[in-house]
């Protein structure tokens, strides 16, 4: 059975008509206004990391495609001239041109697909049906895909109009300037949640020092952004459109790092949980000063029944013991759970859960909602969770409530792409937690926050120092800012 084709209306075709006899027209304006064009194609390598399969709707001559490095990439677009223009710059084995409309079934299955990131860049402006578009994507998803839509700011309106008065820009054909909120109403209706949203260029012209100034930085800042020239919204396909591919009863890697916790360890195991078919328990011992690794052993000898490992980590801190681990973790996911008992090793399952429902791709354990046990949490650290809480729902443009919870859960596929791309942050985290978070973010990975009980530890000390770390955790945010936000 042949895939049906849309037909055309007259919307679209004044679209591409504008675009065809403005082909030559629209691509000076390019070089005069490579500032923009250079910075929004930094910023979307950020969003988007090499070596992905990508779909670009509304693709131009190619430019932006090209710029992103895909192991994979296909452009479509409906303007004949740009697309011939496209595949004499960048066509190749790796990069496709299509000359149609992109929200065409027809299109769409000529595209191929699926693919990891789908592009719709200063596009949804001129679709004549947005959510029918979105709709056909789904064709083209998988449940990891993401869609990254960026558009001008009605806020910019009048200044856009402004410009194609005076001559300075092409007069636009017909456009529907849609606000985020009714693109975010479009895309749930669609069948997809919203990731995050991203807002940039304060300043669209390259005016030497001020404009880095306020793009990078003061533009950058809350309310701030909101005069921003662009606003992005990054999304993926809801959780239960997907729901059949993602195993019911995830096999679990449990990852518990250890350094003198020689009197949590049996009381830990005796309350370890009953996981699905194929889990595993990582005890990663390094550097203690008491017979934490003795017990270990033991308490493995002791339980032969029970899928427990041992391991010495190679190196020092918890970041390594946990990058350790997880390269020799065979579960389906894979989680990290602290063992001083500080979140009751009951509460796996629900970790798990979350995963397996689809409600998110990370889950993060938060410890501020529930009354707190004693002195589990002293009221400097409490104070400093919540500002970094702050601190990090900004920097990852997602609701993070608590960043040092040291419980966190995320497929392991996930955590194999974050691990492929660690170079962009580089190996600068001994806690472990913030790779985590930190390449989440860049890989657009939902993250959810699950609230658990912190319980006090009942032997030893802890391994935090409040102030060295402390310090240490806000130098590692300014550098995550460098890479995440500051773009």
């Amino acid at each position: 059975m042949s895939t049906p084709t849309l037909p055309r209306d007259a919307i679209l075709e004044e679209v591409q008509q504008f675009y065809e006899s403005h082909q030559e027209g629209l691509e000076a304006p390019r070089r005069r206004h490579r500032y923009y064009y250079d910075t929004l194609a930094r910023i979307l390598r950020v969003r988007v990391p090499p070596g992905l399969r990508v779909l670009d709707i509304g693709c131009g001559s190619g430019h932006l495609l090209g710029a992103l490095e895909p192991s994979t990439g296909v452009g479509i677009d409906v303007s004949r001239p740009a697309i011939a223009a496209a595949r004499a710059r960048y066509g190749n084995d790796r990069l496709r041109f299509i000359e149609g409309d992109g929200s065409d079934p027809g299109v769409l299955a000529a595209a191929g697909g699926p693919f990891d990131v789908i592009l719709l860049v200063n596009v949804v402006t001129h679709l004549t049906d947005v959510q029918r578009s979105l709709e056909a994507l789904q064709a083209v998803s998988h449940r990891g895909t993401r869609i990254l839509i960026y558009s001008y700011s009605r806020l910019w309106q009048p200044i856009l109009r402004l410009a194609e008065l005076l001559g300075l820009k092409y007069k636009q054909p017909p456009e529907a300037w849609l606000p985020p909120e009714e693109i975010k109403n479009m895309l749930s209706l669609a069948d997809y949640e919203v990731v995050r949203d991203d807002a940039h260029l304060v300043c669209p012209v390259g005016i030497p020092l001020l404009a880095d100034l306020l793009n990078r930085y003061i533009g950058r800042l809350p309310l701030l952004d909101a005069f921003s020239l662009m606003f992005g919204i990054i999304a993926r396909p809801a959780a239960a459109r997907h729901a059949a591919s993602r195993p019911p009863q995830p096999s679990v890697s449990v990852v518990i790092p250890c350094r003198n916790e020689a009197g949590h360890i049996r009381p830990l195991v005796e309350r370890l949980p009953s996981l699905p078919e194929g889990s595993e328990f990582l005890f990663v011992e390094g550097n203690s000063t008491d017979d934490t690794e003795a017990v270990i052993r033991a308490v493995i000898a002791e339980n032969p029944g029970r899928p427990l490992r041992f391991f010495k980590q190679p190196g020092r801190g918890k970041g390594d013991a946990v990058r350790h681990a997880f390269a020799e973790a065979r579960g389906d996911v894979v989680l990290i759970l602290d063992s001083d008992m500080g979140v009751a090793p009951e509460d796996v399952p629900k970790f798990v859960s979350a995963l397996a429902r689809g409600k998110g791709e990370m889950v993060n354990g938060s410890r501020l909602v529930y009354p707190m046990e004693g002195r589990a949490m002293r009221f400097l650290n409490l104070l400093a969770n919540k500002s970094f809480a702050l601190l990090f729902t900004w920097l990852l443009g997602q609701q993070v409530r608590d960043t040092l919870c040291g419980t966190k859960a995320l497929w392991r596929r996930d955590y194999e792409q974050i691990a492929a791309n660690r170079s962009y942050f580089g190996d600068f985290d001994p806690f472990g937690d913030f790779d985590l978070l930190f390449g989440a973010a860049r890989l657009n990975l939902r993250i959810v926050d699950l609230a658990v009980r912190y319980h006090e530890r009942q032997y030893g000390e802890t391994n935090i120092s409040r102030f060295s770390h402390g310090w240490l955790l806000l130098q590692m945010s300014g550098f995550a800012a460098r890479k995440l936000k500051l773009l």
